[in-house]
């Protein structure tokens, strides 16, 4: 029996790109990349104006320079990435002497590498990701120099050059600050375990196991995209990726079994946005809400497992729906893997995730320290393919595209970590946060429900086409504390935040995993996208179901009362997506959402 085809990883064309263009240099910088960052899980003593100065030195090549689109911006980027990993090298080598200043620029040569510094950090991220987030960075730093001239309460009274400035690069209050941390110690860590798992077997194994649990259902080529997009993204965290790697493989079968092209693109698109709330990655947002809550990586997995298993939940109900009145055929015998085909790939994950959650859980190690044994484990496992044998030439091509695909997704995350540490820094110097804060509380008359609305509204303008881990970021730095102070624990607002930063994937007019699938299928993106929205209903009620039902975020601490409300959210979304999706009048449905919903939110609200 055929295996499916493996999806290619996210990141071949970098392999390519990097092999015709002076492979040799890529390859060892990217190594320097990867051992560095390994490195510091088992040494671990270096200070922080040392060790985040220099993760940002080593990413801006292949940022500014690998990510080039053209000649004239390969040079252009060359010169930038020399210039800044300079400045930063620099900071690096006179920690001792700038950790006495306390912030305040001494000479005009630190204004020129402040200056530097920052105009580096955004035009790094504007390369990377485009305009939206670098053009607020651009505006907190015009707010942080001028906004002394603002009449009100939205003004602030001043601050000095030398200490505005120095506060964001040479001490750690700007891009220096615990968000890069995160990005140094943990995150780039889990990305390059990632990369490892993704250049391997793994790929192959996610969709066999998806096709031999699903393959055989009604609507069984849907529900393979559901089962292989939330596996694929557990490692991917990335909805865009998931998208282009498990849709490679995904949206030609559906086309094949003649589902209609909406609905396939759909699926996949709203499959694929579920990886970013799937532990153990969460697409770098978990490992940046242990920073900014305080709480262990361990506790922030059980608290968002129940909510992202519902939403697959909610996705697989609604392709049943869909298959009340559209033939949705199942994956031919033929077509499926063999038994032995499963077991063999499956190890290919399974034994580094084992490894990982054994180091985690058992072991009591630091999920840092757990993912660089997993990160050893995967790398075992690349010497060997799918039919247990050892091939020279692929061994080779799969350390290259491991260790190339993690360089280039460690400085994608980077860039956008360091350029949105900008923004909370100067939220910080200035107080902008707080008055922010305020805003919302007078605005919501001091109640929690009009504050959650407002919130929401504004995670999802923000999250248009700004990633969701610096949408988050952003979002929570302003509303986080005014939901705090409205009753909700700190974990349950930031999830709230979380989620609903994730909106812009699929909601229109900005909706980036619908724009790749719709593309990949050849469908108008606004179909694909009103479909997308319906499939992927649990994403707009879900998060307001933690906060009727808190008890879901506590399985750790209470796990029955955690499966209760697991059950009540899940019994009510069901019939939520079934009336949007399975009825075609009016009355059912609207009995339908409203039963739903009294389910949902009726026990909270009395």
């Amino acid at each position: 029996m055929n295996t499916v085809a493996s999806p290619r990883p996210a990141g071949s064309p970098w392999l390519a790109l990097a092999t015709r263009f002076s492979a040799p240099f890529w390859l060892a910088l990217a190594a320097l990349v990867v051992i560095y960052h390994i490195g510091l899980v088992f040494y671990g003593l270096a200070p922080n104006l040392v060790s985040r100065p220099v993760h940002m030195a080593l990413i801006l090549p292949f940022v500014l320079v690998l990510g080039a689109a053209s000649p004239s911006q390969k040079a252009s980027g060359a010169v930038l990435a020399a210039i800044g990993s300079g400045a930063a090298l620099w900071i690096a080598w006179n920690y001792n002497l700038l950790a006495d200043q306390y912030g305040f620029l001494e000479s005009t040569w630190q204004v020129v590498i402040a200056v530097t510094l920052l105009a580096v950090v955004i035009e790094a991220a504007r390369r990377a990701i485009g305009w939206p987030l670098p053009l607020v960075a651009t505006l907190a730093l015009l707010y942080g120099l001028f906004g002394q001239h603002i009449p009100g309460q939205f003004g602030h009274s001043g601050i000095p050059l030398s200490s505005f400035l120095g506060t964001l690069t040479i001490a750690e209050g700007g891009i220096w600050g615990s968000l890069t941390g995160v990005s140094v110690g943990v995150v780039s860590i889990f990305v390059i375990f990632g990369a490892v798992l993704n250049a391997g077997e793994a790929g192959q194994g996610f969709m066999n196991v998806a096709s031999a649990a699903a393959g055989r259902l009604k609507g069984g080529a849907a529900k393979v995209s559901v089962i292989s997009s939330a596996l694929f993204g557990s490692i991917s965290g990335s909805a865009s990726a998931n998208v282009a790697s498990t849709g490679a493989v995904t949206l030609p079968a559906m086309e094949k079994l003649g589902y209609p092209k909406r609905l396939a693109a759909a699926v996949e698109a709203v499959a694929s946005s579920g990886g970013q709330i799937m532990p153990p990655l969460m697409g770098a947002g978990a490992f940046v809400m242990v920073e900014l809550t305080g709480t262990p990586y361990t506790s922030i997995m059980a608290a968002a497992i129940l909510p992202a298993i519902l939403f697959f939940v909610a996705v697989w109900v609604g392709i049943d729906a869909y298959a009340r009145h559209t033939e949705l055929k199942s994956v031919a015998r033929e077509d499926r893997p063999a038994g032995r085909d499963v077991l063999i790939t499956s190890l290919f994950f399974l034994v580094p995730f084992t490894t990982l959650l054994t180091a985690m859980f058992a072991a009591g190690y630091t999920p840092e320290y757990s993912a660089a044994l997993a990160v050893f484990a995967g790398a075992a496992l690349l010497f060997i393919n799918g039919k247990l044998q050892v091939n020279r030439a692929q061994v080779i091509e799969r350390f290259g595209s491991a260790i190339l695909n993690a360089a280039r997704q460690v400085s994608m995350i980077a860039a956008i970590i360091l350029c949105a540490s900008i923004i909370i820094g100067v939220l910080s110097i200035t107080g902008l946060g707080v008055k922010l804060t305020s805003l919302i509380l007078e605005g919501s008359g001091g109640m929690l429900w009009p504050s959650l609305l407002l919130t929401a509204l504004a995670c999802l303008l923000l999250g248009m086409e700004v990633p969701t881990t610096a949408a988050y970021v952003i979002c929570v730095s302003v509303a986080g504390p005014a939901l705090t102070q409205l009753g909700l624990e700190p974990l349950q607002a930031h999830l709230f935040v979380f989620w609903f930063a994730l909106l812009s994937t699929i909601t229109p007019p900005v909706c980036g995993a619908v724009f790749i699938a719709a593309g990949m299928i050849g469908e108008n993106w606004l179909k694909v996208a009103i479909t997308a929205m319906a499939l992927g209903v649990g994403l707009y009620i879900i998060p307001l179901g933690m906060i009727a039902n808190p008890a879901i975020l506590t399985l750790a601490e209470t796990p029955v009362m955690a499966l209760l409300a697991f059950s009540q959210i899940a019994l009510g979304l069901a019939l939520i997506s079934f009336g949007l999706i399975g009825m075609r009048k009016m009355v059912p449905t609207a009995v339908l959402i409203g039963a739903g919903g009294a389910v949902i939110f009726g026990p909270g609200l009395l």
